[in-house]
């Protein structure tokens, strides 16, 4: 494979190359079809990027491609980038990629822009200058941007994210550029979610009250060496105890432990887990990994002093006990990721959310909850478009917004209206179903009666 082969110097023109125009990749294309995937799944950047040109260009038969992909899934460790802008995302992540290469892992990087649905936005530049950095290792990099829908951006990177998975990329990296609300959605797709911080920005802090606070699982006071470093990790700890507060309170209630990313308020979407399997060179890749950690190689070497020490995230109660943490209580890390200072322990973090996840059982949580989240989210978007082409086909919206300004009707009545032919047709369906399994079992009663 060639080095950071989704630099898009094949996310150009050549992306398409084959598979153009309304003629892409669908349920009827056949052998291009499943060259693109065998392609792909063969370790070829080329195919990977033009994966994820459909995707994010939801081209016709993009759904059938990202099922072709999805019994390759579910090994790749998927880590979430969020913060304010100005935080040092970017370097970090350039940052993190190196060492990962270092340590003989893969990575792919995936940055998002929900505020730029033309240009790309500052991620663009971001990636040009990465690139510069990553460009002779195996990394990578592709920026997907809003393309004028901000709402289905987060399924589009949870795709983007399979794809990678497929691929056989150990690690994939999401990175955003700021912590607003589209953001949030994107990272929640993730294993583990990181918060950048930048130091003395108080403001910055109070934002986390906003709901980015609640999917944090590591976070980083990024350029520690300035001034207001200190102060802006003592607001965090006091930030993050009173989460756990909270959290304890909920555990006190009768319910059980919690994980703070679950809930049916959870907004996310599934990009692997729960196959326990990929192709031959998946395996071969889990199994490298494993070895590395058993020799303590690479990142595996934090491994000891995280067994029992704060460092795996646990309770202090936890620490030196046989008991298993049931809650997560996030860390805080400074970094100074121009200079690499401290970008070591904050990977000693990040495995170690990894290993908390994988020990008590909450990585499958988290993946049945994405999953849960992804269906429900396909099913909104699939009915709101045959909404809207029922709507369109009754002479648009703006003919019942006439007929409401009339007086003839009202708001209700028009969603009634529109949605009672559907659940007429849904009613019917199931009635029939019924039936015919009724017939069905009446019918295997009669042949054993007659046996």
């Amino acid at each position: 494979m060639t080095g950071n082969g989704g630099n898009d110097g094949d996310s150009g023109n050549d992306e398409n190359d084959g598979l153009d125009g309304n003629d892409g990749v669908d349920g009827r294309s056949g052998d291009r079809y499943d060259d693109l995937v065998a392609d792909l799944l063969s370790g070829n950047h080329r195919a990977l990027a033009r994966t994820i040109t459909h995707i994010e260009d939801r081209a016709p038969g993009y759904r059938e491609l990202v099922s072709a992909l999805h019994g390759h899934t579910g090994s790749a460790d998927v880590i979430g980038i969020t913060g304010s802008p100005g935080s040092g995302k970017s370097t970090l992540v350039d940052r993190m990629a190196e060492h990962y290469r270092e340590a003989g892992l893969t990575v792919g990087i995936v940055g998002v822009d929900p505020s730029s649905p033309f240009t790309g936005g500052a991620v663009l530049g971001d990636r040009i200058r990465m690139s510069s950095t990553t460009g002779g290792m195996e990394v990578f990099f592709r920026s997907m941007s809003a393309r004028g829908s901000l709402g289905g951006l987060s399924t589009a990177t949870a795709d983007a994210v399979k794809a990678l998975d497929a691929f056989g990329k150990d690690k994939v990296l999401v990175e955003t550029v700021g912590a607003g609300q589209n953001e949030v959605d994107v990272v929640k797709t993730a294993d583990t979610v990181c918060v950048l911080v930048p130091p003395g920005s108080g403001d910055d802090v109070q934002m986390l009250k906003a709901g980015i606070l609640e999917i944090g699982d590591v976070f980083v006071v990024n350029k520690a060496d300035l001034e207001g470093a200190d102060r802006t990790v003592t607001e965090l700890r006091e930030m993050i105890e009173g989460r756990s507060d909270r959290l304890s309170s909920l555990d006190a209630g009768g319910r059980g432990s919690y994980d703070h990313r679950e809930g049916h308020e959870a907004q996310g979407h599934g990009h692997h887990g729960g196959h326990g399997h990929r192709d031959d060179r998946g395996d071969r890749g889990n199994g490298e990994r494993q070895d590395r950690r058993e020799r303590g190689e690479g990142h595996g070497e934090h491994d000891e002093e995280r067994a029992d020490g704060p460092a795996n995230g646990a309770n202090d109660a936890d620490a030196g006990t046989d008991a298993e943490p049931d809650v997560w209580t996030p860390r805080i890390v400074e970094t100074v990721a121009k200079s690499g200072s401290g970008v070591e322990e904050f990977l000693a973090a990040l495995d170690g959310h990894r290993d908390f996840l994988e020990r008590s059982g909450r990585l499958e949580r988290q993946v049945r909850r994405r999953y849960t989240e992804e269906i429900r989210g396909l099913l909104r978007e699939d009915s709101s478009a045959l909404i809207e082409r029922e709507i369109a086909a009754r002479g648009g919206i703006d003919a019942f917004v006439d007929r409401v300004v009339a007086g003839e009707t009202d708001p209700y009545a028009v969603a009634e209206e529109v949605i009672a032919p559907f659940r007429n047709c849904l009613a019917a369906c199931r009635d029939d179903t019924a039936g015919r399994g009724d017939a069905a079992g009446q019918g295997d009663a009669g042949g054993r009666d007659g046996v």
